[in-house]
């Protein structure tokens, strides 16, 4: 179903927009909710669930709004929307739990997704240079990450049954019922393509009426709103004391980004990239992921002096976007 309200004023606009936010939030939450739940409930480490299936659900609005974008004809919405919200995901969501509190992370750990990243942008970037993603290019990057995902769920279940072994007897906590964790799944996932389309359309008709481009609002608004869902997760990953799945859930969103999100929209529809991306957002983009990665090669982890720097980094990178 396509739900394509007509906003006779720019206060329509931005209802549509906040509510198309709430709704991606909420969708989200849930689905990320839901999701772990049922992988605990199967006996999949909390580690797996970060690289994974936490960072699969927080990467679904970008994959609705993008979709959406897609289908209407927008695809200023989907590049920057992606590339923005990776940006903002070091950036605004890192910079900002490494200001609450110092994040230890084993770089070994999350040093296979980074090489992932980084290798996926340059792509990209070249991408970008001939002015368009081809379908094909699409299909290498949704086959890979299909790959990436079987061999995370081999590698990951096999270190579970290690640890079963060596707490053989030990109880663990009742998890919901089957219902239950399959009934906010799917609320999570029809709060998303219904907020996706509120959001686009709230988004296209700000930027009409505020002279604002479609690529910045992709790279703005949509961005940190999609994002969302991520800073969610990684405060309550600061809260239990998981630093390593909040990295986890950051980095591997990044990748489910560029090649779930990028990867299916390519494969259905080839789209043009704007050249504006080659100069400023894509090199932004590479620039976050190579500086995060010498900091936890070198430093096993974020201070708050990491934290600061990437987020007056971060604020720095909007400044430039006026």
């Amino acid at each position: 179903m396509n739900f394509e309200p007509n906003y006779p004023s720019i206060l329509l606009s931005w209802i549509a927009l906040i509510g198309g936010l709430i709704l991606l939030t909420a969708g989200g939450e849930f689905l990320v909710s839901g999701a772990a739940k049922l992988a605990k409930r199967l006996g999949m480490s909390s580690m797996l669930i970060g690289l994974t299936i936490v960072a699969f659900g927080t990467s679904m609005p970008e994959l609705f709004v993008g979709l959406i974008a897609l289908f209407q004809d927008h695809p200023d919405i989907l590049t920057g929307n992606v590339i923005g919200s990776n940006i903002a995901n070091i950036g605004l969501i890192l910079g900002i739990c490494a200001l609450i509190t110092p994040l230890p992370v084993r770089f070994r750990s999350v040093s296979r997704e980074l090489y992932i990243v980084l290798a996926a942008t340059i792509i990209v970037f070249l991408a970008a240079w001939y002015g368009i993603f081809p379908r094909f290019l699409g299909f290498i990057f949704f086959i890979y990450l299909l790959f990436y995902t079987v061999q995370s769920f081999s590698r990951g279940l096999k270190t579970d049954n290690r640890l079963k072994a060596n707490n053989n007897g030990v109880a663990t906590a009742a998890a919901p019922h089957l219902s239950v964790i399959i009934a906010v799944t799917s609320l999570g996932l029809a709060c998303l393509p219904l907020g996706s389309n509120f959001f686009i359309k709230g988004a296209i008709d700000l930027a009409r009426h505020l002279g604002v481009s479609e690529l910045v609002i992709g790279l703005t608004l949509a961005a940190v709103g999609t994002s969302l869902p991520e800073l969610a997760s990684c405060l309550a990953a600061i809260r239990q004391r998981q630093t390593e799945i909040l990295a986890g859930n950051i980095i591997g969103s990044n990748l489910f980004n560029l090649l779930m999100v990028l990867g299916f929209c390519g494969l259905l529809m080839p789209f043009p990239i704007s050249s504006t991306l080659l100069t400023r957002d894509i090199p932004v983009m590479f620039s976050f992921s190579v500086v995060l990665l010498a900091i936890l090669a070198v430093q096993q982890g974020l201070n708050r002096l990491h934290g600061f720097i990437l987020l007056a980094s971060y604020i720095g990178y909007l400044y430039i976007l006026r």
